[in-house]
């Protein structure tokens, strides 16, 4: 392999390779806690231990344009909190995860401890990237589906999109993928801004 093959590689979610702790399908949020800070990041799905890679500097900025307005739009309203990554989400004894974004209503305020989130956030932003899009799209939305995450929006900022998945008989309904003047119509946080607003750099 080359250099210039190196470079043209990009980093994909991965099953963490053993690292100490219990065998894969058996991991909780105590095996993820005791983990040592090496660096990596580290999400629980179903029991099994995967790496991420590092998120690159674009999706940083879409990231930190949409929890603005969703900070102004909702937590400075008085109407929930907005979270983001790097905060732990424990959806179940079996499943961590780090959202880009999280949302949680006023209802909903004791999911929330001084550690991490215990349950269901009411709404789940995850920005794709290359190396992750799939795991967005498969392993990370099963576990919000089962969990009971009741909207899930994914953002493409290649494509300037975010689709808006709606919770519905414990599966996921979308409601379209919207860009440019399009407003998003959520019923967890609506915004009053237009989704090209998210991808201004």
């Amino acid at each position: 392999m080359t250099v210039s093959d190196l470079l043209d590689t990009l980093p994909v979610v991965t099953v963490a390779t053993p690292i100490g702790g219990p065998p894969q399908g058996r991991w909780t949020y105590a095996d993820y806690a005791a983990l040592p800070e090496d660096g990596n990041r580290y999400e629980v799905i179903a029991g099994v231990l995967y790496m991420t890679p590092a998120p690159e500097t674009g999706h940083q900025i879409t990231s930190n344009l949409i929890a603005t307005f969703l900070t102004i739009h909702i937590q400075l309203t008085g109407l929930g909190k907005v979270l983001t990554a790097p905060t732990d989400v424990e959806l179940a004894p079996d499943t961590v995860v780090q959202p880009d974004i999280v949302v949680i209503l006023n209802a909903n305020l004791g999911i929330i401890t001084r550690s991490r989130i215990i349950g269901a956030p009411d709404l789940v932003v995850e920005i794709l990237s290359p190396g992750t899009a799939g795991y967005d799209r498969r392993e990370k939305q099963d576990a919000y589906a089962r969990a009971g995450v009741r909207e899930y929006w994914v953002v493409d900022p290649a494509a300037q999109t975010v689709e808006v998945l709606v919770l519905e008989h414990g599966a996921y309904r979308s409601r379209g993928a919207f860009r440019g003047k399009a407003r998003l119509p959520s019923q967890a946080a609506p915004l009053p801004v237009p989704v090209e607003r998210f991808f201004q750099e």
